[in-house]
């Protein structure tokens, strides 16, 4: 019974959907390549942050570029673990790139 009820909950949907819509063809498009000056800047942002992580005595919890004031900055925030009974710490930090 319930295999039957499925069966036929399945062909009522199936009914409901109507025709398949026609697929179009569509002019091949190729997603827009960012700037290479902003991968390396971002990249170079990483690598600033696992400086200051090592500096710190932490790992790099997370960093992104900022463009301020038409200076690219890398910001981000260093994990530091606890010690001698302490709590662990996000230290935040801004570093040009």
């Amino acid at each position: 019974m319930k295999k039957a009820t499925s069966l036929i909950s399945a062909a009522l949907l199936l009914g409901l959907a109507g025709p398949p819509a026609l697929a179009l063809p569509l002019a091949p498009s190729q997603p827009a390549a960012p700037a290479s000056g902003m991968v390396e800047v971002q990249a170079n942002c990483v690598a600033i942050g696992q400086q200051v992580a090592a500096r710190l005595g932490g790992q790099l919890g997370s960093v992104r570029m900022e463009n301020r004031g038409g200076r690219n900055v890398c910001v981000g925030e260093v994990v530091v673990p606890p010690k001698d009974g302490q709590r662990g710490r996000k230290i935040p930090f801004e570093e040009p790139a």
